[in-house]
């Protein structure tokens, strides 16, 4: 396993779909995702720090796991089958539920989970970024 910092949201040309990026923590490897607008917006709102009048989802996901003293300790990108990535919510005690990468990216970043994947994974859709193109890259922050 591999653990995994959400760079940021962008919308990939001229495709117009929305991808998260991901990187290797200890690493050089890139992980796009593709992923739903609304999804987008989820993330990025986290990732900045957004609050909305009322909750969204995510945050609704994330004050019943509150509610009910659960804590979702990891997320993990389990594998990509033919074009579609899977994750899984990782909770205390060996408990797993599947879910898409993009809610789950989403509700990590809510709820201070660590982001992983697995080699495999990183394996077939890693990208790995040469030095001199990183500061591309940098425009996702």
């Amino acid at each position: 396993m591999s653990e995994l910092s959400v760079v940021g949201v962008r919308v990939e040309l001229p495709s117009q779909q929305p991808i998260v990026l991901l990187k290797e923590v200890d690493g050089d490897r890139y992980l796009p995702i593709w992923i739903g607008a609304v999804e987008a917006t989820a993330i990025a709102f986290a990732q900045q720090g957004v609050v909305t009048a009322r909750p969204m989802t995510h945050d609704l996901m994330r004050d019943l796991l509150k509610a009910f003293e659960r804590t979702l300790q990891t997320v993990t990108i389990t594998e990509l089958r033919e074009g579609v990535f899977y994750a899984e919510l990782g909770f205390e005690g060996g408990v797993t539920v599947s879910a898409r990468p993009s809610d789950a990216i989403a509700l990590a970043i809510r709820s201070g989970a660590v982001i992983r994947s697995r080699q495999a994974v990183l394996d077939e859709a890693g990208i790995a970024i040469p030095d001199e193109q990183e500061d591309e890259v940098e425009k996702f922050r």
